[in-house]
């Protein structure tokens, strides 16, 4: 739970920063696509890794995983019916075959009904949950970010001499 509260608070500073809006919107589309696929399959590490490997907010990614294995649950019928109809046509059921005696495939679990329907819906959604990511980011940091630089309160705090010493420290040590 620490953690979680962590990436929280790091997301809200991140949101507060100059940080990249594609780094950010990339890390809530790599959220989504990790908060939808089973936890310690193949495709969740897979993803985790290009996490790391790319320019992608890892507590963004964190977050958003965390918020959307919650909201996963309630879409578990959407994700059945879907993954249903993909496994049982017919024009697919060579390629299964095959994926099902391959090495490493079958840990993907795509056979699960759940699984597929999951991973599909959320390969195809996670452009979709990019471009909204990216475009509440924004929305955020004109018009909620600037009218609380612009209250009184703030410009008091900044005054401070704690105020100061944070952001000395911060820009010495960051994170």
């Amino acid at each position: 739970m620490g953690l979680i509260l962590k990436q929280l608070f790091s997301l809200i500073q991140l949101l507060n920063s100059d940080t990249g809006t594609n780094q950010i919107a990339a890390g809530i589309a790599a959220g989504f696509i990790l908060g939808m696929s089973p936890g310690l399959s193949i495709q969740f590490i897979l993803v985790f890794l290009v996490i790391l490997f790319f320019r992608v907010q890892l507590g963004a990614a964190l977050v958003s995983m965390f918020f959307f294995k919650f909201v996963a649950f309630i879409f578990d019928p959407i994700f059945h019916s879907i993954g249903k109809s993909i496994l049982t046509s017919n024009g697919l059921k060579g390629l299964f075959t095959t994926m099902y005696n391959a090495p490493l495939i079958p840990f993907t679990r795509f056979n699960n009904t759940v699984v597929m329907g999951a991973g599909v819906l959320a390969i195809i959604l996670s452009p979709v949950v990019f471009v909204l990511a990216k475009k509440l980011v924004e929305k955020y940091r004109e018009q909620v970010v600037e009218r609380i630089k612009n209250t009184k309160a703030w410009k008091a705090l900044k005054a401070t001499s704690l105020y100061k010493w944070y952001y000395k420290y911060n820009s010495l040590y960051g994170n």
